[in-house]
């Protein structure tokens, strides 16, 4: 029978089969799934109702299964009761035979301060120390007075690291002494400890001896455990790398004689610390089996477990073929222990299902392990050992080199493991030196720059999962559902794509592209396809996942545009929480191409909407198409000093933006300000222009130069403006009707005073179709001059969209302004949308809105907006009230002073609007009550003065009204802001993701979007890369029994098939089935609905610093503050405890307990809520 659990009770299982003995396991409450049990022979439950470590430290129970099963032989293993005399005696006086030394010998040898008293009568030299364990605080006071600090407690009866504490002050002596004392009671049933003077940086040496009842002891040479933290072995290594022979000599010489000074029996190891002059300290005996005594066997080739039994027995080592002449090295061996604990947060336990378990194998490779399996759940109770692997080669280099093998070969998933750090280790060239000492983790951070597994394809099935179990991941607006068919792209012809305007821009820079294009014959279009025209109709929705594939389609036919519009400025529309890429890496020029404004995830500003265009997580991908040969520049909004936001930054954070931009291969930016208000674009025109790029600026469009009865937005005021642009150094002159208000006879007017003013300047017209006349409006601006206008694709175009691209190419066939684009092609182009549109009919605006309306040149809506608002109203049932919202809407407008309507100016009027409705109240009544209404926060805002100043001033007496005493913004918003430390926010980050390879475009999107990036990096970090499903499947998941292939890059294909959806579990969990490349994967997952109506312990929220969470699953020791009390930074909250180890949680905060969530004993789950500080 194995007295223990674990991997040491399957590996004794295994030399008593091979020598033909049955075998007996014994098992707690908390382990009847364990592997232990089922490779006995038979399994017996111990220590019912007793607490899981407990439960196998129940001598009476023990010795009761071992006489009711006829047991003749009790192995101990390691841990538990292997080194308790009282164990040993108990199974002597059963008639069971103890395997390992006589009850005495385990006295005296378990008992640390006799085995020193020994080892000085053996005239083994001792590390100074206290001979007799203590009784109190004070003694161990008395013995640092005399020997100064550093001091090192130990347990007086085990090892392993329990109970072993460094102290090096008195402030840290009572703290550490009465947590050693609590793990050393809590490990093996007794609390003593004694002091010893902490030798500093020493090797940490063991010897391995086998001594049988005839008085013979050999060695098996010695093992180098120095890699340890908190004092327990991490990685151990035979023999000892470039160990002095003679030094050698004298560890086995004195362990022999030590070990024949008490008769010593069966296996055991003697332990020495070697200091830096070559001196060895004789510090414990471990009398039983080590953890790393495999190293010992692989080089010596002696089956220490089989040596064990065969003493037990009562024979000889002469008999066993042991004499020590015949023992000899062979090679090298290195053991790693991989447990659950994430090196990250300080080796904090890891708890959990192991969801997925692939071992590394191969020549050289062992491994003992025994949950380390698929399904395999590992509790807070015991040890963290998973599986400990063995390497054996011809040297340590070569063991070192089979052993990064194979543990690059481990894939587990579901836990934390340590196997990122271990690499980290063997890849050290300290390590692999063999030079290494007991400190050489703390002095070595560089160990704890973990590389993160990708852990691709169960993230995936972890996210499909999600899907099925609670639905999309956005609410849908209406009840369709995506098109089965994906969308066909046409034939592209291999090779580079021809070039294409780019090309001019690259060769000339921004001046000599502009002047090429004014000198262009025939009109230039800009496709906005890839960005506006899909915000306005399907609101933002649309993935680069559609748009990467029909990006060579347009590189090879579609050279001649003079821009693709591929990254946006402001689009923030619908509430879709996931989120798939970082945006930066769908800034690209279109060889391959590249992203749109927000991707896959709504409700998200552009700068921080993940590009789902490619494989890699910080840029490799979409980066990489700029290699492939884009013919056509990139476009994007530059919203002045807004950059792509919607409130003003800091100067720096707009020129760093433009900047990191450009280098992103971004090409054109279009500055514009919601309200026209000149400081604003000029900072912007200032930063694009710096960055290196083709400085558009964009004026912003409302009313009608062409009714004289609308004064406020003249002809002359358009005219005035543009001459401060062209002033400032624009490259090209833009007109931005984001409503779709430019009709033909003020396109005629607008456009021809511009070219008569600025003949050599190229201008560019930006409209929406939502009237229905954008195509007649870009025409009239045409012939009046305009050398560029903005087109979308045929089935993206018309509605809030911007004309039809189809209709313009055409229109101008054959005339001088013929766009020299094929008809066929722009045909085979619409039909790769037409049927994209179909897997996003849950977000198509047709669903509720069948046709533009001219009613658009009354409420002046911007199409984008006009779309959300349609879909808002319906949503919320409303649908018959939206001719209501407009109505709102013009009177909004007018209260504000009738406002240049851009985001977010145009948000601020809607939600004014809104507000009205929602209160039924008309533009005379709000006005008279503005002293008193809660007006909405932007609306409030804006009237400060934080987006600048509006063409006419702030609206009087609404603005004093509704401002009072609130503070005025005098100027440009972001001239009084303070600069953004960039290196700061970057440390902030690395912290807070627990992530080195923070970009610059990850800073970025965190200056301009904290909350979306948190958001941003934590979809990530929990559902890997969505950007490989197709639509539907990312927004709808599979069916049962559905079967289907994900690309993860080239050359790496998933076959996934959805077997099942699981019933509710208590915690409110669903298991789904999969099979993944023909194996069987299940995940769990929560259900959300189901989760508000069950009751669980509320978490820390990780944004909310006075929150303290559990950093790890455990159970509640002690509890060392009381609500109200004052705690400073650092002060110790509570203690937990989990596999054995008990870790303090401090205040990271100085303040006053609010609140405490917990209780002593209460067993909490990683990131429980403990309490709250104020």
């Amino acid at each position: 029978m194995v007295a223990n659990r674990g991997e040491i009770a399957i590996r004794v299982f295994r030399a008593c089969t091979e020598l033909g003995i049955r075998t007996v396991a014994i098992y707690s409450e908390q382990d009847t799934g364990q592997m232990h049990r089922q490779k006995a022979d038979e399994a017996y439950l111990i220590g019912k109702g007793l607490p899981p470590v407990q439960a196998y430290l129940h001598i009476p129970d023990i010795i009761r299964v071992a006489k009711e099963n006829e047991v003749d032989a009790v192995h101990p293993g390691y841990g538990f009761l292997s080194e308790r005399s009282d164990f040993a005696q108990a199974c002597n006086e059963a008639g069971v035979r103890f395997i390992g030394p006589s009850p005495e010998v385990v006295h005296k040898m378990g008992d640390k301060v006799e085995a020193r008293t020994i080892a000085i009568a053996a005239g083994v030299p001792v590390v100074p120390g206290t001979d007799s364990p203590i009784s109190s605080l004070n003694e161990a006071h008395e013995f640092s007075n005399k020997y100064g600090f550093p001091i090192i407690f130990k347990a007086a009866y085990g090892g392993g690291g329990r109970g072993m504490r460094v102290v090096r002050s008195y402030e840290e002596l009572e703290e550490n002494y009465t947590r050693a004392f609590s793990e050393a009671l809590a490990a093996f049933g007794n609390g003593a400890l004694f002091v010893e003077k902490f030798i500093e940086k020493p090797r940490h040496i063991e010897v391995q001896i086998l001594g049988d009842k005839y008085g013979n002891v050999v060695h098996l040479y010695e093992r180098d455990c120095s890699i340890q933290r908190r004092h327990q072995k991490v990685v151990e290594i035979a023999p000892a790398a470039h160990l002095d022979s003679q030094l050698r000599t004298k560890l086995t010489n004195d362990a022999v004689r030590l070990a024949k000074q008490v008769g010593y029996e069966n296996a055991g190891t003697v332990e020495f610390l070697v200091d830096k002059h070559g001196k060895h300290y004789f510090i414990e005996v471990n009398s039983r089996l080590q953890v790393e005594h495999t190293v010992t066997e692989e080089i010596t080739d002696v089956d220490l477990v089989h040596a064990q039994i065969h003493i037990a027995e009562g024979k000889s080592l002469a008999e066993l073929g042991l004499r020590q002449d015949s023992v000899r090295i062979n090679g090298c061996a290195i053991q790693c222990r991989v447990t659950t604990e994430d090196p990250s947060r300080g080796f904090q336990p890891d708890t959990g299902r192991i969801e997925v378990f692939r071992s590394g194998e191969g020549m050289g490779i062992r491994l003992d392990s025994a949950s380390a399996f698929q399904g395999a759940v590992i509790s807070p109770h015991y040890d963290s050992l998973l599986v400990k692997v063995i390497a054996h080669g011809k040297d340590h280099p070569t063991a070192a080199s089979k052993m990064s093998r194979a543990l690059a070969e481990f894939r587990i998933r579901g836990v934390k493991t340590n196997i990122p750090f271990l690499q980290n280790v063997l890849s050290n060239d300290q390590f692999l030196r063999g030079t290494v000492d007991t400190q050489f983790i703390d002095e070595n951070p560089d160990l704890f720059n973990l590389r993160p597994g990708q852990n691709r394809a169960q993230k995936l099935l972890h996210y499909l999962g999600h899907v099925m179990v609670n639905g999309p991941t956005t609410p849908i607006p209406v009840n369709a559902r995506s098109s089965p068919i994906d969308p066909v792209v046409p034939t592209v012809p291999l090779g580079d794509p021809p070039p294409g305007f780019r090309d001019i821009l690259l060769r000339e820079g921004p001046q000599g592209f502009a002047k090429a294009v004014r000198q262009h014959r025939g009109l230039l279009l800009m496709d906005t396809t890839f960005r506006d025209a899909h915000q306005s109709l399907l609101a933002t929705r649309v993935r680069t996942h559609d748009l990467k594939k029909i990006s060579p389609f347009v590189a090879h036919n579609f050279n001649n545009l003079f821009s693709i519009e591929n990254w946006g400025g402001k689009s923030r529309t619908g509430p879709f929480p996931s989120r798939e890429h970082q945006p930066w890496e769908g800034v690209t020029p279109q060889g391959a191409s590249p992203h749109s404004s927000p991707c896959p995830t709504l409700q998200v500003p552009p700068l921080t909407l993940p590009c789902d265009s490619c494989t890699s997580a910080h840029g490799g991908g979409c980066r990489n198409c700029v290699n492939s040969s884009p013919t056509s520049p990139s476009r994007c909004c530059c919203g002045g000093a807004n950059a792509v936001g919607y409130t003003n930054y800091p100067d720096n954070s707009v020129f760093k933006f433009c900047e990191v931009a450009k280098e992103n291969g971004m090409d054109i930016f279009r500055v514009f300000d919601s309200l026209n208000y000149l400081p604003n674009m000029l900072l912007g025109m200032e930063a694009a222009g710096q960055a290196g790029g083709v400085v558009e600026a964009a004026i912003s469009y409302t009313g009608d130069v062409a009714d004289p009865t609308r004064t406020k937005y003249t002809l002359e005021y358009y005219v005035q403006l543009a001459e401060e642009l062209v002033k400032a150094g624009t490259h090209i002159l833009c007109i931005k009707d984001m409503a779709g208000l430019l009709k033909p006879r003020a396109s005629e007017l607008l456009v021809g005073a511009l070219r008569q003013h600025f003949p050599e300047m190229p201008i560019h017209i930006h409209t929406h179709d939502t009237s229905g006349a954008g195509v007649a409006s870009m025409l009239a601006c045409t012939a009046a001059g305009a050398d560029i206008v903005d087109v979308a694709v045929d089935a993206m175009s018309g509605m809030t969209s911007q004309p039809s691209m189809g209709a313009l190419v055409a229109c101008t066939r054959g005339t001088n302004q013929d766009t020299g684009i094929q008809m066929e092609k722009v045909f085979d182009y619409s039909e790769y949308w037409e049927m994209a549109r179909g897997l996003y009919a849950a977000f198509d605006c047709t669903a509720t809105m069948k046709s533009g309306n001219a009613d658009v040149y009354e409420n002046e809506i911007p199409g984008g907006q006009y779309t959300n608002l349609h879909f808002q109203a319906h949503s919320m049932g409303l649908g018959n009230k939206f001719k209501e919202v407009k109505k709102a809407y013009v009177e909004a407008n007018k209260l504000l002073g009738d406002l240049i309507k851009v985001t977010p100016s145009s948000k601020i009027v809607g939600d004014l609007a809104q507000f009205m409705v929602q209160n039924n109240l008309s533009r005379q009544e709000v006005e008279a009550m503005a002293d008193e209404l809660s007006f909405p926060l932007s609306v409030v805002e804006f009237l400060q003065g934080y987006i600048g100043i509006p063409y006419g001033g702030f609206p009087e007496p609404f603005r004093s009204k509704v401002l009072k005493d609130l503070p005025r913004i005098e100027g440009r918003p972001g001239a009084s802001l303070p600069a953004l430390d960039f290196q700061q926010l970057e440390k902030e980050l690395r912290t807070r993701h627990q992530e080195e390879d923070i970009t610059p475009e990850d800073v970025l999107s965190a200056a301009m979007y904290p909350k979306v990036f948190d958001e941003f990096k934590e979809f990530t970090a929990n559902f890997g890369p969505v950007e490989c499903l197709n639509t539907r499947l990312f927004l709808e998941g599979p069916k049962i029994a559905e079967e289907f292939e994900v690309e993860l890059e080239r050359g790496k294909t998933l076959h996934i098939k959805a077997l099942a959806l699981g019933d509710l579990n208590r915690a409110g969990q669903r298991e789904v089935f999969f099979e993944l490349n023909g194996q069987l994967r299940s995940i769990l997952v929560k259900d959300t609905q189901a989760m508000k109506e069950m009751h669980f312990h509320p978490k820390a929220l990780k944004d909310v610093k006075g929150q303290i969470g559990a950093p790890m699953p455990g159970k509640v020791i002690d509890i060392k503050v009381e609500e109200g009390a004052t705690v400073d930074k650092g002060q110790p909250l509570c203690v937990l405890s989990a596999m054995k180890m008990e870790t303090v949680v401090n205040s990271p905060v100085t303040g006053t307990v609010k609140k405490i969530y917990v209780k002593p004993d209460m067993n909490l789950e990683g990131d429980d809520l403990i309490l709250e500080i104020q």
